[in-house]
């Protein structure tokens, strides 16, 4: 029996886990360009597979994952899909409310998709008010930077960008057979001080104007399997603790 991912469990299964605990995992992600070398379903693949880690470690359900997201800035590379802000909200909240119907009293939102992140917060607090629920959300790129700073060859930005090292190495550890590998390289931004020097500045260019036209900023030649796999490692861990000490 798949004790941990809704979607793979009969509902007689899934009956049975539901009254085992109340705390269940929602991954969330996008379809959009992810560079040149990984798939458009990067950001949903990786969420819901550090999902089902983390629902091993802590004993939770998985359920199935959100997979597209709010990535207009990206409209512009060809299979990008773009879902309105009031669109996801409105599924997420379906989502939400049909998973507190079934018992589920402590919410994990694993996002994958920095665009998903607001809506999922507007939606964990009116919940929380409203359904006498806990939520939490892992805004899983923003999330292991701190936790990658010893692990990664490039620091800032551009060992973070879009598709850069972090983003390829964990693809190679997690998925390598999607990783296309004669196609990584080095993508420096247009304006590197755009990057480094106005992060403060809250900004909205279009990412195509910004970039050489690859989809990726950042320099994924130093990323490798090894690195992705203490990353997660150390996020998963990290994601465990919390939840076995704050959020039980």
């Amino acid at each position: 029996m798949e004790q941990y991912r809704m979607q793979k469990m009969t509902w007689l299964q899934f009956d049975r886990r539901r009254k085992e605990t109340d705390l269940v995992i929602v991954p969330a992600g996008a379809c959009e360009v992810y560079g040149p070398h990984l798939p458009m379903g990067s950001d949903s693949l990786v969420a819901e597979e550090v999902a089902y880690r983390v629902a091993q470690e802590v004993d939770a359900i998985v359920s199935p994952p959100i997979t597209m997201g709010e990535s207009f800035g990206l409209s512009e590379y060809p299979g990008t899909i773009v879902i309105g802000t009031e669109s996801f909200k409105n599924y997420a909240e379906d989502v939400i409310q049909s998973l507190v119907h079934w018992g589920f009293k402590r919410f994990v939102f694993l996002d994958g998709h920095a665009g998903n992140v607001p809506i999922l917060s507007r939606l964990a607090r009116e919940h929380q008010l409203q359904d006498g629920i806990r939520c939490m959300q892992i805004d899983w790129w923003r999330f292991v930077q701190p936790l990658s700073v010893d692990i990664l060859d490039e620091k800032g930005y551009m060992a973070h960008g879009h598709a850069s090292e972090c983003g390829t190495s964990i693809m190679l550890y997690l998925f390598p057979e999607l990783v296309v590998k004669e196609e990584i390289g080095s993508h420096p931004p247009k304006s590197r001080k755009n990057y480094t020097e106005w992060t403060d500045i809250i900004k909205y260019p279009s990412f195509y104007n910004l970039t050489d036209g690859s989809g990726s900023v950042g320099d994924s030649t130093a990323a490798t399997a090894e690195k992705g796999e203490q990353i997660v490692r150390a996020a998963v861990d990290r994601i465990t603790q919390y939840i076995k000490e704050e959020f039980s």
